[in-house]
């Protein structure tokens, strides 16, 4: 398992809003320790009578011990919100807003700069680890099965996919991560490879690029220094160039930035690539079969 465990606690910033109420709920009957929640003149009142408020996050970790936050406040709030988080001390903050102003994306970037804390999102379903009955985001928790297979994904909907695909091949999952659609995520394929990479818990890595930027590349020049297999798919082969297709960061401008491009440079790292994404849960668990890998 990487980023959250048994011991992850988790506050939830926005909580009293519709669909942090919602997400909320099925993160509690998943498993998660939700300890608190924060929303600016609420602070006092307790949420759906089972989670204390706070008016905001350094208090809530202090009283609560809160060691992750989960952002569901609008896009025009939610920089800062992550500076906020970070300010406090929290070391994981999953971002689930979308549509945040690029500019902002840059301002807490920068911001964050030095410190200890890993940035999941913005514009992404969150992380789940099956084995710890822990999510933080917003995947369906009763397509997961607990086992030792990680999964990365640009792509919140390819992740469901995916996990559903490795569920009916009889393949568990490590923690699936949704780092997000936008060119300025928090946490980029490299960074989740390497955490894979380190975590005892997980033989294998399913990643799910997309067309647009280059974090399909910068993953390929280090999956060629990993010794866990990598099976890989990346979406979008047949966008149109020049075409912003579902993601801010989905948008073809060169051909590097093409899926052809991107499967290329992924085959010749040594990944497993796959071009039909109904072919990931059997290629999978070949893999892992001819690696011994139950």
């Amino acid at each position: 398992m990487i980023l959250v465990d048994e011991k992850t606690r988790v506050l939830v910033q926005g909580i009293t809003g519709r669909e942090a109420t919602f997400h909320t709920h099925r993160c509690i009957e998943y498993g998660t320790s939700v300890v608190a929640g924060v929303t600016p003149g609420k602070g006092g009142s307790t949420w759906e009578d089972k989670v204390p408020v706070f008016e905001g996050v350094e208090q809530a970790k202090r009283e609560t011990g809160a060691n992750a936050s989960l952002i569901f406040v609008p896009a025009q709030y939610a920089s800062d919100a992550i500076i906020e988080a970070a300010d406090a001390g929290i070391p994981l903050i999953v971002c689930i807003t979308e549509l945040i102003p690029t500019l902002d994306e840059v301002t807490w970037h920068r911001y964050i700069q030095g410190m200890d804390v890993i940035v999941v999102g913005p514009n992404c379903p969150g992380l789940i680890s099956p084995p710890a009955h822990c999510k933080v985001g917003i995947m369906p928790g009763s397509i997961h099965l607990p086992g030792n297979v990680g999964v990365i994904s640009r792509s919140g909907t390819l992740t469901y996919e995916v996990v559903g695909q490795l569920t009916s091949e009889g393949i568990g999952q490590s923690t699936c991560v949704g780092i997000g659609g936008d060119p300025l995520p928090g946490t980029d394929f490299v960074r989740a490879l390497r955490l894979f990479e380190a975590d005892a818990d997980t033989s294998a890595v399913v990643l799910v690029g997309e067309i647009g930027g280059s974090m399909e590349q910068a993953a390929a020049d280090y999956i060629r220094t990993m010794s866990k297999p990598v099976v890989a798919f990346v979406a979008g082969a047949s966008a149109p160039p020049g075409r912003r297709m579902g993601h801010a960061g989905a948008i073809v401008s060169g051909q590097a930035s093409t899926a052809m491009h991107k499967k290329t440079a992924l085959k010749s790292a040594g990944a497993f690539v796959v071009d039909n994404p109904a072919e990931i849960g059997a290629t999978t668990r070949r893999v892992l079969e001819e690696r011994g890998v139950r």
